[in-house]
């Protein structure tokens, strides 16, 4: 068994089986993300505190279109399968990109289902999330990097049913700048330039209805994630944001799971720095339309 602590992972995400009594943790596994791909590896436990594994659930097979940067794997289960939606720096471009992978089960492995990247060829984009609508149609809503347009947006665009490719065009749903709690990104790359940064949605339907999203940015450079709320209860919005981020102790790209006797619990990773992040599990509360940590770290 190795502990939670032990475990290095970018972008938690947690799978509850409650038939098992077991969770599934995925996440950016590789030792270094920022450089060559190995694959994605999985953990099994019972209390979120200590953990079978790792467990490899994705190797990329030959003629692979991407070789770095594997990122952000999220797993669904959607008509049956499970899918996991992952982001890749394609080896043609070097743009990011987030494909859908297929396994047959939660354990995979999984491989490739979509044709490549279903985010646009000429954009880089990353942290693709899944969304079925109440009409059980699915979509995908993702982040235009900010590298590319300065200030990063939250897209949306339907998938075809069978979740291989775009259905339609992308459609804007905000820009990172429209939230009030975000602060301008300093990198040395761009000197002097105000960059905002979107990172890692994932949609969350509140037991009054609402649409709730949660995204991560920065706050004078330090990582934190914050919420937005569809007005209309559909993804295309519009969409309006909390004031103050939900989390601002240097940690983000978040997701919210059901523990095995009910809690509504966020997890991120912390500190936003490799090779020390870890998953970190929150407990939160929806309130006044809203969430709220119950206790923990948000400041």
């Amino acid at each position: 068994m190795i502990s939670t602590k032990e475990i290095q992972i970018r972008d938690p995400f947690v799978v509850t089986a409650p038939a098992e009594g077991r969770y599934y943790l995925f996440g950016s596994t590789d030792a270094n993300i920022w450089g060559p791909g190995t694959g994605f590896d999985m953990y099994v436990g019972e209390n979120l505190e200590s953990w079978e594994g790792p467990f490899p659930v994705f190797r990329p097979e030959p003629g692979f279109f991407a070789e770095r940067n594997f990122w952000a794997p999220e797993v669904h289960l959607y008509r049956g399968r499970y899918y996991m939606l992952a982001t890749f720096r394609r080896s043609d471009n070097n743009l990011l990109g987030t494909a859908v992978l297929a396994g047959d089960s939660l354990e995979g492995p999984y491989r490739l289902h979509s044709n490549g990247p279903v985010t646009p060829e000429s954009w880089c984009c990353l942290d693709g999330t899944l969304f079925v609508d109440g009409e059980g149609l699915p979509w995908m809503v993702f982040c235009h990097e900010w590298q590319q347009v300065t200030d990063g947006e939250i897209c949306a665009v339907r998938l075809t049913e069978d979740l291989q490719a775009a259905a339609g065009e992308p459609v804007v749903l905000f820009r990172a700048s429209q939230a009030g709690w975000p602060t301008p990104f300093r990198s040395e790359r761009y000197p002097g330039q105000d960059n905002y940064v979107t990172d890692g949605p994932f949609l969350y339907r509140a037991a009054d209805g609402a649409l709730l999203m949660l995204w991560a940015s920065f706050i004078d450079n330090t990582y934190a994630l914050g919420v937005s709320r569809s007005t209309n209860g559909s993804v295309l919005g519009p969409w309006e944001h909390e004031d103050e981020a939900l989390f601002r102790s240097d940690g983000g790209h978040g997701m919210l799971f059901r523990t095995l006797d009910g809690r509504l619990m966020l997890t991120v990773h912390s500190p936003n720095k490799t090779p020390h992040e870890r998953a970190f599990f929150l407990e939160v509360e929806e309130r006044d339309g809203w969430l709220r940590l119950l206790e923990g770290r948000g400041e």
